[in-house]
This record gives structure tokens, C-alpha cells and sequence, in this order.
């Protein structure tokens, strides 16, 4: 038999606001799925695309970082990916950051760095399908898993920038611990977890999910 359950408003505020304040208390940050994409100098900005070419943001990913309309086919020792995202703005240095699986796709010995550390960086070839520009450059790395946090998340935490820690997801059989995950503290950053595809497959883990931080 069907019975109607009648919620006093009051009490549902109460349990509500019981339960936000236990995620306030415990580590709990949201997780960024990041699929393989490619940072550009404005040097090879200008070398696929043309002098005087600006890219097109069409998503914003953490403040002043934005994914972008614009896509090249990367070109390795045994194949190719095609339609790799950039993302903005220009860098210094081009890097491309790819999984362990897109590696073995290409045929590359990619390292894992941090972001930003082209140290032992794969060779490929970076093509903008249908024109025929091309360039060659020791940019691809397997990005270390990290978390972005702005400084008042780091401070009620007690996490420092550059700090290790780990991130625990799920409960019981089912429950995953990725160690060895880098923090990066900065005023410009919202708080996220960004994983790669493979991480986030392992774990069943989607855009959103939230992961839990043990320093």
C-alpha cells in the first residue's frame, strides 16, 4: 500500500543544513575529468594557424582557462589521435598532456610530470587537419593527478601548495585511494580534483564526483 509521507519543512531544512555542514567539515572536493589536450606557444599558435590568429574559447575550466573551438590531429611513431582540444591562454611552452592509453595509441614513451615539466617530453607531430600545417615537438607528457585550491581552502585544510596527498573515493568494496596527488594552491583556482581519463575509469569516477583529501 502506496502511503503519502508528509515532510515537515522545517525539519527538512534542519537535515539539510546538517548534512552541508558535514561535507564542510571533511575534505570533500569535486572532481575534473580532463581528456587529452594541447597548451600552444604563440610561436606554434602562429605556425598551424596563421599570423594573426586568435583562438576561440567555448568553455570555461578554471578562471582565465577556457577550452577552446580550435583542435589539431597529433601524429606519433604508430598512429594518430584526431581532434584534440586546445586550451587557453598561450603558454611559454607547447604541451600536450595525454593518458597512458593515448600514449600506447601513438606509440610514444610519454613521462608523468607536473604540468608545466617538459622534462623527457614524447616527440610527436602536431597537424591541423585539412591545411597541411604541421610542427614537430618534444611536448607530450602524462599529466600528474593534482587538486586546485584557492588559498582559503588550503588554509582550513591545512594543505600547503606543492604538498602530496591522497584522494579517496567511494566507501567499502568499492572504495579507491589515488596516492601521491599533488597540490597546487593559488588565488586564480577554484577548488577541483582533475584526473585523466584512465584515473577517472578506474574508479568509475564522472565530472562532479566529489573526492575525498587525506593528507
Amino acid at each position: 500500500m502506496r502511503r503519502n509521507v508528509i515532510v515537515n519543512q522545517a525539519s527538512l531544512k534542519t537535515l539539510i543544513t546538517q548534512v552541508m555542514r558535514e561535507f564542510e567539515d571533511k575534505p570533500y572536493i569535486k572532481t575534473g575529468v580532463s581528456n587529452r589536450h594541447l597548451h600552444l606557444s604563440a610561436p606554434d599558435l602562429e605556425r598551424l594557424f596563421g599570423a594573426g590568429y586568435t583562438l576561440t574559447p567555448v568553455k570555461e575550466l578554471q578562471p582565465g582557462q577556457y577550452a577552446c573551438k580550435e583542435t589539431v590531429r597529433v601524429a606519433g611513431k604508430k598512429g594518430k589521435i584526431e581532434n584534440v582540444r586546445i586550451l587557453g591562454p598561450l603558454r611559454k611552452a607547447t604541451q600536450l598532456e595525454l593518458s597512458l592509453t593515448d600514449t600506447f595509441t601513438l606509440g610514444i614513451d610519454a613521462p608523468v610530470n607536473e604540468s608545466g615539466c617538459l622534462d623527457g617530453a614524447a616527440t610527436v607531430t602536431l597537424e591541423r587537419a585539412g591545411v597541411g600545417a604541421s610542427i614537430e615537438r618534444a611536448c607530450a607528457i602524462v599529466a600528474l593527478r593534482h587538486v586546485h585550491l584557492c588559498p582559503s581552502t588550503a588554509e582550513r585544510l591545512g594543505i600547503k601548495d606543492k604538498q602530496f596527498v591522497s584522494l579517496v573515493y567511494g566507501s567499502g568494496a568499492r572504495e579507491l585511494v589515488f596516492r601521491h596527488v599533488l597540490v597546487r594552491v593559488s588565488p586564480d583556482f577554484e577548488d577541483e580534483i582533475h584526473l585523466d581519463t584512465d584515473e577517472a575509469n578506474a574508479g568509475g569516477i564522472k565530472n562532479g564526483d566529489l573526492g575525498l583529501i587525506e593528507p
